[in-house]
């Protein structure tokens, strides 16, 4: 046979098989689920009542036929057997108390628990039990009437488990023509006594097989809608999560998130958009109908944000805004544009984040890389110059008098003093101050730092008073740390005011604490500078000199802080200041 006749062939085999397999043939996972056969006994069992009720009003209905019947004969009837026509009572009585015993069957934990048995038992006490009585009576009953009901009825209103349903046909069948041919038992009919009739046979064959195959393909349609909704119910449960899981990130991001309209409102937005806007709630940020353009400080940036949005996106778009309160914050935005599939603009969507903290660090790295430029390259372009004075010269051997060595000594001191200062600030911002503590006497610390300042105060013409008493409780500090607050708040008083400045130093106790004072008689602060003055890189208006990088307050505010203390000033113009700071007493 050549190998096209062979696919010829196999052609209508393979399309036979694949619609068998895919007919009769129940996907593996669906036979092995737990879920579908619990619901298909719960659905067994709850159709079970349903079919009983009917079951037995179809008996009960028979059975006042026949009671009818015995007072008032029915025409139809007369052509029955003599046996039939006097027995079908007892029988309908039979399976009527059958069925009532199913009912009580169906009310209990054995039959919630099995509806399986409980179908194949009521049917069987239909079918089975005429059957029982005929042969117990000497004939073969072929109940084509009864067999078509309970068949027919069982495939409508009990349409899963096909394996069920042929089980209680084939077993009545097996029964009719098994135990009557082997008892030699011939049916009452007149003029058809045989068992084995062909048309009867063929009837009843065809007539289960329709009904099983049409409980097959119910029960195949409840299973694969079963897994339908599952599957669904499952997509459901995640989308559910994927939502729970968004809504979270949606609603916990440090981002502010949004969406707006083309006409410059917002839509939708985050709890931190509305705390960066100043509000307390997400819906008060789409409630409000300010216009976006209206909540930048220039209103020509969300023109320009529009206009950068015609490109599709935009990064980094960076613009001052008011806040609720009437505070200006700077925010970066992030963006994009949604379209339809007809490329019309829908609205905006994107991220915004609070920079005014980055800002405020960009503007102190750039006022701290102009004071290094400017502080330092003073210092050393004076030494340079000398340097070079000296290279100039055409001796060999260069002589340098003492006075241009005592010149270059304080400069390079001065850088020295710049860059330490540059190291600690670093430091404390990164690690904290390091604390030595030990019990110190505070007027021992302030004598070491005005002894060591004596030389500065005499070049200033300036008179300190030392008024710390030495009955003072001990307190539990770093006496170096202290030493350079002390020192640090003295060089600050005479740096900016003129010669003959009258500095006093105080400390009293005040409840669990020790209270220090360096007042002067000096030109007196600003509030507005006072507000700002122990920040890093601060430098006073009225500083008279300029090789300093405004360290000195922000060092010392760092180590009260530490020692667990604080630390201020009180202060008007022209009416000097008081730097004042608290100790824990040991």
């Amino acid at each position: 046979m050549g190998k096209v006749a062979r696919m010829l062939m196999a052609t209508p085999f393979t399309t036979v098989q694949r619609w068998c397999r895919q007919s009769f043939s129940a996907p593996i996972r669906d036979e092995t689920t737990t879920l579908y056969r619990d619901w298909r006994n719960r659905f067994l069992w709850q159709r079970l009542r349903l079919w009983l009720l009917l079951a037995l009003m179809c008996l009960l209905s028979f059975t006042l036929r026949d009671i009818y019947g015995l007072f008032f004969p029915v025409a139809e009837l007369q052509h029955l057997p003599e046996v039939l026509r006097t027995q079908r009572l007892v029988i309908n009585i039979t399976m009527l108390l059958c069925i009532l015993i199913c009912f009580a069957l169906h009310k209990t934990k054995l039959g919630r628990r099995h509806p399986d048995l409980l179908f194949l038992g009521s049917s069987w006490s239909i079918s089975l039990a005429s059957q029982l009585f005929a042969t117990i009576t000497g004939f073969a009953l072929p109940d084509t009437i009864g067999w078509s009901l309970l068949f027919l009825s069982q495939a409508v209103l009990l349409p899963v488990c096909w394996i069920l349903h042929l089980l209680t046909q084939v077993s009545v069948l097996i029964y009719y023509f098994g135990v009557n041919t082997a008892l030699g038992l011939k049916t009452p009919i007149p003029g058809h006594p045989e068992i084995y009739n062909v048309t009867f046979i063929l009837y009843i064959f065809w007539f289960c097989t329709i009904c099983d195959i049409g409980v097959y393909l119910y029960d195949r349609l409840q299973r694969s809608e079963f897994y339908a909704h599952q599957e669904l119910e499952s997509a459901y449960q995640k989308l559910k999560v994927a939502e729970a899981k968004y809504r979270s990130i949606f609603e916990n991001a440090v981002e502010g998130i949004f969406q707006s309209s083309p006409d410059g409102r917002y839509i939708t937005a985050n709890p931190a958009l509305a705390r960066i806007y100043g509000y307390s709630l997400a819906e008060e940020v789409t409630a409000n109908s300010t216009i976006i353009e209206q909540l930048y400080v220039d209103p020509n940036r969300r023109a320009e944000f529009v206009r950068l949005m015609e490109y599709g996106s935009i990064s980094e778009f960076e613009s001052q805004i008011y806040r609720r309160d009437g505070t200006i914050v700077w925010i970066s935005e992030k963006a994009y544009a949604v379209r339809d599939e007809h490329l019309k603009l829908l609205y905006y969507e994107g991220l915004i984040e609070d920079i005014t903290q980055r800002k405020q660090a960009e503007e102190e790295l750039r006022v701290f890389f102009h004071a290094v430029s400017h502080d330092l390259r003073n210092p050393v372009l004076g030494t340079l110059m000398v340097l070079k004075n000296l290279l100039a010269r055409p001796e060999e051997n260069i002589s340098i008098s003492r006075s241009i060595l005592e010149r270059m000594i304080q400069s390079s001191d001065r850088q020295l003093n710049l860059i330490n200062s540059l190291m600690e600030a670093h430091i404390s911002e990164v690690q904290g101050v390091v604390l030595q503590r030990q019990t110190v006497q505070l007027l021992t610390v302030v004598e070491a730092a005005i002894a060591d300042l004596e030389p500065l105060l005499e070049q200033n013409q300036a008179k300190l008073t030392n008024l710390v008493s030495a009955d003072l409780p001990l307190v539990n500090a770093d006496p170096t740390q202290l030493w350079r607050v002390f020192s640090n708040l003295i060089v600050n008083a005479l740096k900016h005011n003129p010669p003959g400045l009258l500095l006093t130093i105080h400390a009293t106790r005040a409840g669990k604490m020790i209270y220090c004072t360096v007042s002067d008689n000096g030109m007196g602060i600003s509030q507005q500078q006072s507000d700002r003055l122990f920040d890093l890189y601060f430098r006073g208006a009225n500083i008279r000199n300029s090789v300093s990088l405004g360290l000195g307050l922000y060092l010392c505010k760092q180590i009260i802080n530490a020692h667990g203390g604080e630390i201020g000033v009180n202060s008007a113009l022209d009416a000097g200041a008081t730097f004042w700071f608290t100790l824990p007493i040991s």
